[in-house]
């Protein structure tokens, strides 16, 4: 490795993270440009931004294209996702140009899976709900009918994508709470399915036995808009959806659309199809969870993602492969 009077390397990293990365990338003696404003770049800027950059540390919140690689210059050696998905990259542009473009796989596998849990349970026993009726001031006193929710054991779960984080919310539930787990997945993972003791079912037989669906998809074109109308009309009108994967993985205005006529019970969402905004319907519902994109959001985790992109980008700018290659 080049000391850092030699190193003449620009890193532009498109919003604050942890210090994790920042330092080791500092101690690889490369020069940082680090956004200075706490919001995303519109394409404009960030197209001004990455100019002679080596490399580029993004956010998922960046769209990256051929106008972004283009627009660093033909130096630009790699772009480092802060994410474990990579919607927000034309990978065919990345391609085209031989541009390294890496992610961030395995470190946040845990924490979303417990983030998930979370959200089922709070969907399910109403907690969202009955914390803000105390905090309107009109608790007043037990009531046997006030916030009813639902039991977990005996319950089957039903999880979409049976990746990491998919696999690890179906073992800790079943051993943890009792569940019966059945998944579906484009591609069937007989070893997981013993090692786990769960079941493969088609996606229509998952929509009408799970009580609680998760969804664990990146998104692609065969994802988008997996859930409509359609499928929750198949689903149990006691049943409740959880969606810690991509937003667009569900049609937006459809679920609100079922969870006004109680089509289907609950919804419990970290991601949103347009997000930032969110379908004004599903923030009226009380029948839904609605959490800021945060599944990930550990001290610890989000550090080990920062060491993770910086990682990549110190070996591919010292003539290394990266870690993560994503193609």
């Amino acid at each position: 490795m080049k000391n850092k009077k030699e190193n003449n390397f620009k890193v532009v990293i498109t919003r604050k993270i942890p210090d994790a990365g920042i330092n080791l990338l500092q101690k690889a003696g490369f020069q940082l440009k680090i956004n200075p404003y706490d919001r995303i770049l519109t394409k404009e800027e960030l197209k001004k931004f990455v100019k002679g950059a080596d490399a580029i540390l993004s956010l998922l919140t960046d769209k990256i294209d051929g106008e972004i690689l283009d627009a660093a210059g033909p130096q630009l050696k790699i772009v480092a996702n802060y994410a474990v998905g990579y919607d927000n990259f034309n990978i065919n542009d990345f391609k085209t140009r031989k541009i390294y473009a890496t992610n961030t796989p395995g470190v946040l596998t845990e924490t979303v899976a417990e983030h998930t849990i979370g959200l089922i349970f709070a969907i399910a026993q109403k907690i969202v709900e009955a914390d803000e009726f105390v905090r309107q001031n009109k608790f007043r006193g037990w009531e046997p009918m006030l916030f009813l929710g639902t039991d977990m054991r005996n319950k089957t779960l039903g999880i979409v994508g049976l990746g990491r984080i998919g696999g690890e919310v179906a073992k800790r539930m079943r051993d943890g709470f009792g569940l019966k787990i059945i998944y579906f997945d484009a591609i069937r993972n007989k070893n997981l399915e013993k090692e786990l003791g769960i079941k493969y079912v088609s996606f229509e037989s998952l929509l009408k036995q799970s009580d609680f669906i998760s969804i664990h998809v990146p998104l692609t074109p065969q994802t988008k808009h997996l859930f409509t109308l359609k499928e929750f009309k198949k689903m149990k009108p006691t049943s409740y959806i959880i969606n810690t994967s991509r937003g667009a993985v569900i049609k937006e205005s459809d679920l609100a659309n079922a969870l006004k006529k109680k089509i289907i019970a609950g919804a419990a969402l970290d991601v949103y199809e347009f997000e930032p905004q969110i379908n004004p319907e599903l923030i009226k519902l009380s029948n839904t969870v609605l959490l800021p994109h945060i599944a990930s959001a550990s001290i610890e985790t989000r550090s080990k993602m920062a060491e993770m992109a910086a990682k990549n980008i110190i070996n591919v700018l010292n003539n290394k492969k990266p870690l993560n290659p994503i193609f």
